[in-house]
């Protein structure tokens, strides 16, 4: 398995319905983000972004193509993976808006939840959580339950919880959407840290402007097909 693939794809397309009613959501997209990098994904609502993650995340199906996760062909004018929810669970990353945090767990446990559903001893799951809430700067709320940590510090653990299975892919759907700049790009800093500490490849989708500046490269997306440019990749530091 090739571990300098994070995620490829090629010509991945979908359409829906059949026939003079048909819609073609996702014309031939092409998309490639190595193992460290964070990618922006951009453009207009119904411009296909929605359904390019979800084809990403495995949450629907593509009508053909091909994608690679992690250096393993996933996706090939049908799915190569029989257990779609354990690729989900194990090898992609979400983080969304909101946290969704388990609000009866503690800060630990949420992060801990998925490697113990992915049959991971408690104890080497909660070290793996404390060690991403330690990279995070937030092991001192570690016994803390969703109700007692402040927005920022739930914003920290569903990133946390989104690297715990160590996954090759992080989608993440406007992340900084209810932020203001400040805040924005503390977490554009966070997750270009965590891209480059556990060589995860990231992609943001995004409509706001105060962080579209900080990706090295940009995916736009318009009418189903994507086209790459250079961003500015200005420095977060």
């Amino acid at each position: 398995m090739d571990q300098g693939v994070g995620i490829h794809i090629e010509g991945l397309s979908k359409r829906y319905g059949a026939g003079e009613t048909a819609v073609d959501a996702l014309k031939e997209v092409n998309m490639s983000v190595a193992p460290g990098e964070v990618v922006g994904l951009i453009g207009p609502s119904g411009s296909g972004k929605t359904t390019l993650l979800k084809c990403l995340g495995a949450v629907i199906e593509p009508t053909c193509g091909r994608m690679t996760l992690g250096g393993e062909v996933i996706y090939d004018d049908g799915w190569k993976i029989s257990d779609l929810r354990a690729l989900r669970r194990d090898r992609i990353g979400f983080i969304f808006q909101a946290p969704y945090l388990i609000p009866f767990l503690d800060a630990t446990d949420n992060v801990a939840l998925l490697p113990m559903l992915a049959g991971r001893p408690n104890a080497e799951a909660r070290a793996r959580a404390l060690e991403l809430l330690q990279a995070l700067d937030v092991a001192h709320r570690a016994r803390a339950e969703t109700a007692e940590l402040s927005g920022g510090e739930q914003q920290r653990v569903s990133i946390a919880r989104a690297l715990a299975n160590r996954p090759p892919v992080i989608l993440a759907d406007e992340p900084t959407a209810p932020l203001d700049s400040e805040r924005a790009l503390a977490v554009m800093r966070i997750l270009n840290r965590m891209a480059s500490l556990y060589r995860t490849a990231i992609i943001v989708v995004t409509h706001d402007e105060k962080i579209i500046p900080t990706f090295k490269r940009i995916y736009h997306i318009r009418d189903g097909r994507t086209v790459e440019e250079a961003g500015e990749g200005r420095a977060l530091e």
